[in-house]
């Protein structure tokens, strides 16, 4: 005989199951989740610097003769090409009569030579006196040869760029008058300008030449790709650190730039799990698991942190999703659902 239940008391026993469920809904925390997996990601060094002449790639135009500044032709900062006139230099006047007394010196050595070879023919001078007298010519010549290197025989002097680059340093005035091998202009090779950054001595061997850079502008701007072209032996003394050259393409940074600089220092290997699963309390680290329908806390070792992943290391269940959107809003043990 089949039991007759009365309407009333099926609508009563159906409310009261979905004020359970509501109630449990209400109880748990809504997440989203992703699941964590080993594996390895670059870990970055940042530094700070600015965008300088390298070494080897910088020439210093002087004279090796005393003078006075008569024009400058182009001002710093200025882009210049190969042969391009820089400087005009007029020579001292005791340096041209030292160029005109060498030269005189010469002629007069030269007339004794022809004069003992007459001599000798003549059976009225020795040959070792002709021998001196070739010598005194060679000795002659040699002076009057380096005094032309030296330009000393040109009363005006063009100095020209060497190459195509940047001006630099323009040290001196016109009209000044300066002394031989004074600097006059500085010359920054186009391509040779580095960005140089100062590193913990303790990540200098995690850092060989060739590691990527990525460079950004104090300023603003796209960052910038690059390699790092030289790694100091030693520590600046002045920063304490060890000093990077970065090498980037040629003409994306001006001379006197500051920059931003991460280094690529090898790789952390550990979980990878998003930055926002990572939860922060009383500076320790945890992620939440989920198990079935409840949150299981994970103590865990942030070994790197970034967007979009952290590198942690702990007892994590790599069958189990971790909880993203809403980690911070959980407990340990409490109740979850999906969004």
């Amino acid at each position: 005989m089949r039991r007759i239940v009365p309407l009333a008391l099926l609508l009563a026993l159906a409310g009261c199951g979905s004020a359970s469920t509501d109630q449990q809904a209400e109880g748990s925390v809504a997440i989203t989740r992703a699941v964590p997996h080993r594996g390895s990601v670059t870990r970055w060094i940042t530094g700070y610097g600015s965008a300088t002449p390298s070494s080897n790639g910088t020439v210093t135009l002087s004279v090796n003769q005393p003078g006075q500044v008569a024009a400058l032709l182009v001002t710093p900062g200025a882009m210049v090409r190969a042969g391009q006139p820089i400087v005009t230099f007029a020579v001292a006047p005791s340096a041209l009569s030292g160029f005109e007394s060498a030269s005189t010196t010469l002629t007069a050595a030269i007339k004794q030579r022809d004069t003992a070879r007459q001599l000798l023919a003549q059976q009225l001078a020795t040959r070792d006196q002709l021998a001196q007298a070739e010598k005194a010519v060679a000795d002659a010549q040699a002076a009057l040869t380096a005094q032309r290197r030296e330009g000393a025989g040109q009363p005006v002097q063009t100095l020209r760029a060497p190459f195509d680059g940047v001006v630099t340093a323009i040290p001196i005035a016109i009209g000044d008058r300066t002394q031989p091998g004074a600097p006059l202009a500085t010359i920054a090779r186009q391509g040779a300008i580095v960005v140089t950054v100062g590193i913990d001595p303790a990540e200098r061997a995690h850092v060989p030449p060739g590691s990527a850079a990525r460079l950004t502008r104090l300023s603003g701007g796209d960052p910038l790709i690059g390699r790092a072209i030289r790694i100091d032996g030693q520590l600046n003394p002045a920063t304490h650190l060890v000093d990077v050259d970065i090498g980037f393409p040629a003409g994306a940074i001006l001379t006197g730039e500051a920059l931003r600089v991460e280094l690529a220092a090898g790789e952390t290997t550990g979980w990878l799990v998003p930055h926002a699963s990572v939860v922060t309390v009383d500076q320790d680290y945890r992620v939440f698991q989920v198990s079935g329908a409840r949150a299981r806390a994970v103590s865990v070792k942030l070994l790197q942190g970034g967007a979009p992943n952290d590198v942690v290391e702990g007892l994590l269940d790599g069958r189990l999703p971790v909880i993203v959107e809403g980690a911070y809003q959980i407990e340990d043990g409490g109740a979850v659902r999906a969004r």
